[in-house]
C-alpha cells in the first residue's frame, strides 16, 4: 500500500508517538477547535476536558503508525469509527481540516528538526490513504441508510410525542417523525444522534435506542448527569411537543439476532438502555436470557417494572437485580456488587454464551475480567463505551 520509504519514515515516529502522542493530540484539538469552531459541535466537551478524547486519538494514531506495513490488521477497528462518524454526520470536507491540523500539531510539538519535511510528507500520504478509505466507507453507509424504507440522510426533524420518567435520574423521550413518514428498522444496540441548539450553541450527542425496533417511535432514555450540558437540558427544557433534529440510527454494537446461544445481559446504571432494546427484541425468541442489572438502589433503577413483565410473560427470561446501597423498602435479589460468583451462577457450564456488558467503565472492566476468568471467550464478551473507545483488558 505504501512505499518502503514511507513505511520506514512512519515507523521511525513510533517511539515518539509512544512518549509524546497524547501531547500531540491535545495540541491538535486545541488548534483545530480554536481555528475551526464549527467543529466543536462534533465533540463532547466533557471528554475534551477529561482528556479521554485526546488519549483515544493518541492510541489510534500510534496503532496506525505501528501497523503501517500491515494496515489490514486494523480492519476490525474500522466499523466502530465509520459508524460513529456517520452518526455524527462527518462529511468529506472535514477530513482536510483534520489532516492539516494533525500535521501541524506533529510539527509544532516535536519541532521542525525532528518532524522534518520528509516525515510530514510520509504522514500526509498515510493520512490521505486512511481518509479516502473512511470517506468511501462512510458514503456507502450514508447511501444505504437513506435507501432503506423510512431512512434518511443528514438530519430529520422529530417531535417529542411523550416524555416519561423511568427513575430518579433517567427519563425517556419518545420521538416521532414530524413529516409523518415511517421510521427505519434499526438494530438493537444502536443509537441516535440528537442535534440540539442550546443557548446558541450547536451540540451533538449519541443516545442508545431503548425500545424494540419496528415501532412508530424511537425512544431514547437519558440519564441526568451532574454538570451534563445536554442531559440537563433535555430533562429541564424539552417537553412533549418540542422538535429535535436527529441523525439516523447508527452503531456496530448490536445484538446478534441469529444466535441461539444463551444470552446474558449485564448492565450497570444507564447501561440498561441499549440492553432494554436487546431484551425487548429477544424475549420472545425462546433462547435462555439472563438479565442482570446493578444499581445503587431502587430509586435509580429504571425499567424494573417492564423487565419484570417481560420475565413473567416469557419463561426463558430470568432477572437478577443487585443493589449496593439499597433503601428501605427496596427488594433486590442481592446486595453488593456483581461478583465472579454471581456471574458464574448465570453462565452455562460449557461457557457457550453471548455476554453483553454495559455501564460505567469500572463496572464493565470488573465484569469483563470476571467473564474471562470464568472461561468465557473474549469474542463472546461484547461491550460498548458511551464515549471514546478504551480498553477493558488488563489490570
Amino acid at each position: 500500500m505504501f512505499s518502503p520509504q514511507t513505511i520506514a519514515l512512519i515507523q521511525a515516529t513510533v517511539p515518539l508517538l509512544q512518549s509524546r502522542g497524547e501531547e500531540i493530540t491535545r495540541h491538535f484539538y486545541r488548534v483545530m477547535l480554536s481555528e475551526h469552531p464549527e467543529l466543536n459541535a462534533f465533540f463532547n466537551q466533557a471528554h475534551q476536558a477529561q482528556g479521554t478524547q485526546a488519549r483515544a486519538l493518541a492510541g489510534a494514531v500510534l496503532a496506525y503508525a505501528s501497523h503501517i506495513d500491515r494496515v489490514h490488521e486494523l480492519a476490525p477497528a474500522l466499523p466502530r469509527i465509520i459508524q460513529k462518524h456517520v452518526a455524527l454526520g462527518v462529511q468529506p470536507e472535514h477530513y482536510p481540516i483534520v489532516g492539516q491540523c494533525l500535521l501541524r500539531a506533529i510539527r509544532e510539538v516535536l519541532g521542525a528538526d525532528v518532524a522534518t519535511d520528509e516525515i510530514l510528507g510520509a504522514w500526509a500520504e498515510a493520512y490521505g490513504a486512511l481518509a479516502k478509505l473512511l470517506i468511501d466507507a462512510e458514503e456507502q453507509v450514508y447511501a444505504a441508510t437513506a435507501a432503506r424504507r423510512g431512512g434518511w440522510r443528514g438530519q430529520r426533524e422529530m417531535v417529542v410525542a411523550r416524555k416519561e420518567r423511568e427513575s430518579e435520574l433517567i427519563t425517556s423521550f419518545y420521538l416521532e417523525p414530524k413529516d409523518g413518514g415511517p421510521l427505519p428498522v434499526f438494530l438493537p444496540g444502536q443509537y441516535l444522534t440528537l442535534v440540539l441548539d442550546i443557548e446558541g450553541r450547536t451540540v451533538r450527542r449519541n443516545y442508545s435506542l431503548s425500545d424494540a425496533p419496528g415501532k412508530p417511535w424511537f425512544r431514547v432514555s437519558i440519564k441526568r448527569e451532574e454538570g451534563g450540558l445536554v442531559s440537563n437540558w433535555m430533562h429541564d427544557h424539552v417537553e412533549a411537543g418540542a422538535t429535535i433534529q436527529v441523525q439516523a440510527p447508527a452503531g456496530e454494537f448490536t445484538l446478534d439476532g441469529s444466535s441461539t446461544r444463551p444470552l446474558v445481559l449485564v448492565t450497570g446504571g444507564v447501561g440498561i438502555t441499549p440492553a432494554m432494546s436487546m431484551l425487548e427484541s429477544a424475549a420472545a425468541s425462546g433462547r435462555p436470557i439472563r438479565f442482570i442489572h446493578a444499581a445503587r438502589h431502587g430509586g435509580v433503577h429504571a425499567f424494573r417494572e417492564r423487565v419484570d413483565l417481560l420475565a413473567a410473560a416469557h419463561d426463558n427470561v430470568e432477572t437478577m437485580y443487585v443493589y449496593d446501597a439499597p433503601r428501605e423498602g427496596d427488594d433486590p435479589h442481592e446486595i453488593g456488587l456483581v461478583t465472579d460468583a454471581l456471574l458464574a451462577r448465570h453462565l452455562p457450564e460449557d461457557r457457550d454464551v453471548d455476554v453483553y456488558l454495559l455501564g460505567p467503565k469500572p463496572f464493565m472492566k470488573a465484569v469483563y475480567q470476571a467473564g474471562r476468568k470464568l472461561g468465557v471467550p473474549a469474542a463472546r464478551l461484547r461491550y460498548e463505551f458511551f464515549g471514546p473507545a478504551e480498553e477493558l483488558v488488563g489490570a
